[in-house]
């Protein structure tokens, strides 16, 4: 009979293509490691690796096994923790996940609102970049996440929070700038963006952005954090175009912010939770941060 364990080494052995490597690391010995993966074969009626003295390798069988292994277990690691969490009824731990670029004070009283509706309940907060909250709400880790458009995936639900332009953020002190249509003279200046490995899509967006007044910034300096890139700007080490979302949270003197209203471009801030796994915590927490834009 075919049992979970003999999947977990099945999937070791998948990995390390090495079955001494994988029975050091699964803590037993190679010889019953290797019976069991001949008994899994043996159950299943196909060859899942080819071995030798020098080399271990799937099958073209053993490769499809791996795949819808790997899913398998997944599923099953998200059953685990939906019904622990239905065992656990409205305490527990509830896991949200958020960009910088959001609004911070909005995320920090929806924890305040949902700590007195459910006294009992653990609430985790993490800044978290928009691929790694998809992961983590594909794989059942993660119960919100606050991530900007574009999101596709099955196994996730989303609703629009809300549209988000975008807006130049400069020194005064040292950069003068006094309507929108001046930004076009400004392709000698240095910019401070968002890393573009962090946030590809935004990155893009901004080079857009630059594109339509006519000119390729000179991106000298990046970050994946919408708060350095403040104090970068704020320090006169460049200028750089946000949300325009971001200017309630960061009122400097030092710092002026002009809405680029002629690009007609705008970026959408997504709730998103994994699909079929609603709670009343969910629920709550979906409503609140509907009320608060």
């Amino acid at each position: 009979m075919m049992e979970l364990r003999h999947l977990r080494y099945f999937l070791k052995v998948a990995e390390e293509l090495n079955f001494s490597k994988a029975a050091e690391k699964l803590f037993i010995s190679q010889p019953p490691l290797s019976r069991q993966i001949k008994d899994l074969e043996q159950q299943i009626g196909a060859k899942l690796f080819n071995r030798n003295n020098k080399r271990v390798e799937l099958t073209e069988a053993g490769k499809y096994f791996e795949k819808e292994v790997s899913q398998l277990l997944l599923t099953l690691e998200r059953i685990k923790l939906k019904t622990n969490k239905i065992a656990a009824n409205v305490s527990g731990e509830f896991r949200i996940a958020y960009i910088s670029s959001t609004f911070s004070g909005v995320i920090s009283n929806l924890i305040q609102h949902l700590s007195e509706l459910y006294p009992y309940a653990n609430f985790k907060l993490n800044e978290i970049r928009t691929a790694q909250q998809i992961e983590g709400l594909e794989q059942g880790k993660l119960d919100l996440g606050v991530l900007r458009a574009p999101l596709q995936s099955l196994k996730i639900d989303t609703k629009l929070w809300y549209k988000d332009g975008y807006a130049l953020v400069y020194n005064k002190n040292l950069v003068n700038i006094k309507s929108e249509k001046d930004f076009k003279n400004f392709k000698n200046e240095t910019f401070v963006f968002f890393n573009k490995d962090y946030a590809p899509h935004y990155h893009n967006s901004l080079l857009e952005i630059c594109a339509s007044y006519g000119f390729t910034p000179n991106v000298v300096h990046e970050s994946n954090n919408i708060n350095s890139i403040i104090q970068l700007v704020r320090n006169g080490l460049g200028i750089s175009i946000v949300p325009e979302s971001v200017i309630k949270n960061h009122a400097y003197k030092e710092l002026s912010f002009k809405t680029l209203k002629d690009t007609k471009l705008f970026t959408e801030v997504l709730l998103a939770t994994p699909k079929a796994q609603s709670s009343e915590i969910t629920d709550a927490a979906v409503s609140f941060l509907l009320k608060a834009v």
